[in-house]
């Protein structure tokens, strides 16, 4: 049986396995499909499996990870999530922002999502790096797939988040500087994020009607956990890898 407060069981037992907590954290990392390895460059490294932590969900997609991996990074304390849940899964929207809001109360004030997606501006290129400026997402502006439908938990925020600011320009600039700094910037873009629910691909007309609305890049994750985000105060970098060309 799921716990009754879900959040805060996970947060009782990551506390109690991992040393690192004994302070809060400084920011999470949600590893978008085949980025996981991000986890490798973490100094000091503990790997928490999902299946150990009470009712934490399991991601079942190829190229995902299981495992949280809590360490250091430039002297900041951070967690990153080896393995994402989409809804095409199977799992409720609250479910998909579950690990995001166990984030926020481990203390964590920034995240950083990142995904592989479909380049859907002509202009993209395979390889290119987007920094999400802003999101349409038809089905969680439904309310069919929002994070935030149900009884408010005020621990968090308010009834009514705004999300005008959702993607932190601050760190949008801070993250385009770094890939400056790493001969980079020619990649770098610059967009909005069109996300859907998969698990399909998407139609031409789909894809025709994305551009006409101002979508960069389509993806089937990302926005639910960045509403969570938003709606608990943290500072969001959204972080488009394009994989592939959207026809």
């Amino acid at each position: 049986m799921p716990p009754a407060d879900p959040v805060a069981a996970i947060v009782a037992f990551l506390r109690a396995r991992v040393p690192l907590l004994a302070l809060p954290l400084d920011a999470a990392i949600v590893c978008g499909s085949g980025l996981s390895g991000l986890a490798a460059t973490l100094e000091g490294a503990v790997a928490v499996p999902y299946a150990s932590i009470p009712g934490f969900p399991t991601a079942t997609v190829e190229g995902h990870g299981t495992e949280l991996v809590f360490g250091t990074l430039g002297g900041a304390r951070v967690v990153a999530q080896r393995g994402r849940f989409h809804a095409y899964e199977g799992w409720p929207p609250g479910a998909v922002a579950l690990p995001v809001r166990a984030f926020a109360a481990l203390g964590a004030k920034v995240l950083l999502a990142t995904n592989a997606a479909g380049g859907v501006n002509a202009a993209f290129s395979v390889g290119d790096v987007m920094l999400i400026r802003d999101h349409i997402s038809f089905a969680c502006a439904a309310g069919a797939q929002h994070p935030l439908v149900g009884p408010n938990d005020a621990r968090f925020g308010p009834r009514f988040p705004p999300m005008t600011a959702a993607y932190a320009p601050a760190l949008r600039a801070l993250a385009a500087a770094a890939a400056a700094e790493c001969g980079l910037a020619a990649a770098v873009r610059e967009g909005t994020y069109f996300h859907v629910s998969g698990p399909s691909y998407e139609t031409p007309a789909e894809i025709a009607a994305m551009r006409l609305l101002g979508g960069d890049a389509v993806g089937m994750s990302t926005v639910p956990e960045v509403l969570a985000a938003a709606h608990a105060g943290m500072a969001v970098c959204g972080i488009s890898l394009i994989t592939n060309q959207c026809r």
